[in-house]
Formats: structure tokens, sequence, C-alpha cells
């Protein structure tokens, strides 16, 4: 073939470090954006506190910043009154308290792992599964999909020394084998304890008459190691280390009813107003004093702090956006309560603001909103119609529908069937199946008519 030179014009969107950040930014909750503040200011020197202010509203998000302080350019204030610097205890607290965080369950188990005297081969598809666990402290994809031509005895020995650590039952594939696992661990656990587990619906329900001579034991003993199990064993052992253990929701946004409209506010009660230090600011433009190596310094990381600054302020004015939308779509939700949640869709909110629907998932992705019913995470807004596509279907959402559900039996005389539960539903134009409504009882944690 003949080869040539050619030009060719194309138009391709080329991602920034700039850019990426800005994303980056746009996915944080409040409790990590005031991590990721943290590590920035011990990064940039040129990046420094000014202060921490209240609740912003969408109404100051979006005024026009003053002429005599450019903050958008200067500090992530926005356009506010600055009321004073912070001196350096209070900065040195701030970034202390923003750095502290809870350990994970990956971390802790790692730390241990890091003491055993196992050897290299084992520390290290250790340290594998425990990097492949969820929060339940569970296996997210089968270990044998990503150890093939590894040692299965090394597999095996991993495994089990993981599971050994506290605490103890993780790494495993679901509740049942962790409970197993568990009572294996027990020093003194009776054998009639691991077959118990068989039967813990039974047991539950109370069956201990039924149950006990099939594992040939007395009533009484069989009781004793139920209650050992309610006890002594965790069915999801990495739930104490779940996002941190101890770390709260907090809400990135509020939603306050004032005269009869909504207002909306931006949680910075957290979140410190950044700003450029006022020394670099000297030094990159002082030709006299500084030479050209200590200009360029400040200078890149003035125009760093900058960006990070922006970056901040456009993940808020998109996140109060995007907020406002959702209280307008869902005005009956914020007036009536949680049973009057419509269908919304991404599409929706995109639609609403000419922003594309990734941008709204970023947005809307862990992010928690405070209202007077209560708060919420800002995706529960988002709820498919029980018929037909998004807001274009229904105007029962599955959200809205599941809390009429849990309405009907928390007020119910006799216990109801899942079958008079949808006829009571149909009587209120709610058409749906049976297995539908057990569905939607179970994933409410709701017992049957039978164990109610």
């Amino acid at each position: 073939m003949l080869q040539r030179q050619a030009l060719i014009q194309e138009q391709r969107l080329k991602m920034s470090p700039q850019l990426f950040q800005s994303i980056k930014l746009m996915e944080l909750p409040i409790m990590d954006l005031k991590e990721k503040i943290g590590e920035e200011l011990e990064k940039n020197p040129a990046l420094e506190v000014l202060e921490e202010p209240g609740m912003l509203s969408l109404d100051a998000a979006e005024a026009p910043p003053r002429e005599d302080d450019d903050y958008f350019e200067a500090s992530s204030d926005s356009g506010f009154v600055h009321r004073g610097g912070m001196d350096g205890d209070q900065q040195r607290q701030f970034l202390e308290g923003v750095i502290s965080r809870p350990e994970t369950l990956q971390e802790h188990l790692l730390w241990q792992l890091a003491l055993e005297t196992a050897d290299h081969e084992v520390r290290r598809i250790g340290e594998l599964l425990i990097q492949n666990l969820d929060d339940d402290g569970f296996h997210k994809e089968p270990p044998e999909s990503f150890f093939k031509g590894e040692n299965p005895g090394k597999i095996k020995e991993a495994l089990e020394l993981v599971r050994s650590l506290d605490p103890p039952g993780t790494c495993t594939t679901g509740y049942k084998e962790s409970l197993r696992v568990q009572v294996r661990l027990l020093p003194d656990a009776p054998a009639v304890m691991a077959e118990a587990l068989d039967y813990l619906e039974d047991l539950e329900r109370g069956n201990f008459s039924r149950i006990s001579p099939i594992l040939g034991c007395t009533e009484e003993h069989l009781r004793l190691c139920y209650n050992r199990i309610q006890e002594d064993l965790s069915p999801f052992p990495g739930r104490q280390f779940n996002s941190g253990g101890t770390r709260y929701a907090v809400p990135d946004v509020e939603v306050r009813q004032q005269n009869g409209k909504f207002s909306i506010f931006l949680n910075k009660e957290e979140i410190p107003v950044l700003g450029i230090n006022p020394f670099f600011m000297k030094l990159s433009g002082n030709r006299k004093r500084s030479g050209k190596a200590a200009r360029d310094f400040a200078r890149e990381n003035i125009r760093e702090a900058r960006w990070f600054i922006q970056s901040i302020n456009q993940r808020n004015h998109t996140l109060l956006r995007v907020a406002s939308a959702i209280v307008g779509f869902q005005h009956p939700f914020f007036i009536r309560g949680p049973k009057y949640l419509a269908p919304l869709t991404l599409r929706d909110i995109a639609g609403e603001l000419g922003i594309h629907e990734t941008t709204v998932s970023r947005t809307a992705n862990n992010k928690y909103i405070q209202t007077e019913w209560g708060l919420y995470e800002l995706r529960h807004f988002f709820s498919n119609s029980i018929t037909g596509t998004g807001s274009q279907g229904s105007r029962f959402s599955k959200e809205g529908v599941k809390q009429i559900l849990k309405e009907i039996i928390s007020n119910e005389k006799r216990n109801l069937s899942d079958q008079e539960l949808t006829e009571i539903l149909a009587q209120r134009e709610i058409p749906l199946a049976r297995r539908t409504v057990t569905k939607y009882r179970n994933e409410l944690d709701l017992g049957s008519s039978y164990t109610r």
C-alpha cells in the first residue's frame, strides 16, 4: 500500500488535570470535601483558610460579586463579606479536624495482617482479599475470578487467616458462611450451635420444640444456643466499620419553608472559606525583592489555588441548582410528606437545568438534604414509576408506594396478607401484582402476616 502524509482536523475533548479535579470535586459529599480541602491546604502554601461561614442560600450563591473584592478569584466565599481570618491555633485545630477520620474495615484488617507471621505470598494474597471486601465484610467479586494461576494452598491459608482477624467472619460469601466461620472460631461453642444455623428462620419463630429432636438436644439447650448466636455472632461483621463506623450523615443542603415558599441553603458550616495567601500575592508580583524562581513558584501555586477555589464554587453552585430543581419537581413531597414522592429521573433534572445526566448523577451521589420530614439522600428523590418510564409513567413512584404500604401495615388492626394489601392498594388506584407487594414489603424489612 502507498503511504503518504496527510493533515486531518478533528475535535477531541482533552481531560486536563484541572478539569479532572473539577469533576472529582463535584462528586464529593461534604465530609469528603472537607478532607480534600485539608489535603490541599497541606500541599499548596498559597492556599489559606479565611473563615467558616454558616448556611449559604441559593439566592446569595447566584448574586454577582462586588467590584471592590473579587472573591471568585481570590477566595471560595463567592462574593461574601470577609469577616476576618483565623489565627494559627484555630487553623491548626481545623486541619487536625479535617485530616482525622475513623478507621475503615480494610485499614483495620490490613493493620492486623501486617502483624501476622505469615509468609510474603500469603500476606500478598490476604491484602488482595481484604481490598475486595464490601462494607458488610463480604467478597465484592468471587476470589477465584482474580486468583487464576495462584497456589490453591496459599489462597486457602490466606482466606483462613483473614477470617480469623478482628472482626471474625469477614472474607466470606454471605451472612450464612460468616456465621459458620464465627461459630468455628468460638473456643467453647457446642457442636449443636453450628447445626442450628440451618434452622435460623424456624428458631426466629420460636419453633424450639420441633427443631430440638432433629438436632438431638433438649429444648432448653437449643434455646441457650440460639441466645448465644444472637449475642455473640454478627451476620454482617463489617458493618461496625461501615463509612468509618461512627461517621454520621451530614446534610450538604437544607430546605426551609419561609413565607409559603421553599428556600434552599448550602451547608457551609463544615467547609471553611478559602483564599489566597497575601504573602504569595506580593511575592508573585514583586520583581525587585524576589527572584524569577521564587516568582514562578508563587505564581504556579496561586494558579492551582485559584482553580481549586473555582472548582469548589462550581460544585456548590451546581449542587444548589440540582437541589432547587428537585424541590420543584417533588413539591408535593416537601409539602405533604414521603408518601407523595413523585416519579423522577436524572433526565428530567438534566433537561430542566440544561446540563448532562452524568453531571446530575455526580452531583446527587452520596449527598444528603435536610428536610422537614427528615434527612434524605438526594438520590432518594429519583424514583421510577410503578408503571411506565420515569415521570412519563404512573403518578405513583416506587418509593412513594412503599411509604403508603408501610403506613397501611403500621395501622392494621390484624395482620393483613399480601393479597389483602394488594386489594387495599387497588382501592387507592395503585394497581400492583401481589408478588410486587411482597417485594416492596421485604425491601421495607417488614415481616409477613405470620411473623408480624
